[in-house]
């Protein structure tokens, strides 16, 4: 690691797999080659260690201040990861409904029609 220090990464480690899943985060990393890897190693120290890595906001709010941001820039993969862990970080069926209405006002119909269906999908395979 040469941009960041080893204990912000390893903080940051923690933090994603605790929001996204240790299967899905340690398959990220493993998939990671001489090309990737730097990036895969800063983002965790920067957004999940520095980003994440306080208590001033509690994961359940950064979970849905993530997916409000996502739904208002349209990228629907990231949205589908941070909607599975929004639900691990506490988010409800009806708060999530609740985003989606407010990216429907603020970013067009068509986005929230995204957002929904994206939910979805999410829905069928997580349990609230």
């Amino acid at each position: 690691m040469s941009v960041f220090d080893e204990d912000l990464f390893l903080k940051g480690l923690e933090q994603r797999k605790a929001t996204l899943g240790a299967e899905y985060v340690e398959k990220n990393l493993a998939a990671a080659d001489d090309f990737s890897r730097p990036f895969q190693e800063a983002m965790t120290a920067w957004c999940w260690g520095f980003g994440w890595g306080d208590d001033v906001i509690d994961a359940k709010t950064r979970s849905m201040m993530n997916l409000s941001m996502l739904g208002a820039l349209g990228k629907m993969h990231e949205w589908e990861i941070h909607c599975r862990g929004a639900i691990t970080n506490g988010v409800t069926q009806e708060e999530l409904r609740a985003i989606i209405h407010v990216i429907g006002i603020y970013c067009g119909v068509p986005q929230a029609i995204e957002c929904i269906r994206v939910a979805r999908k999410v829905l069928e395979t997580e349990e609230l």
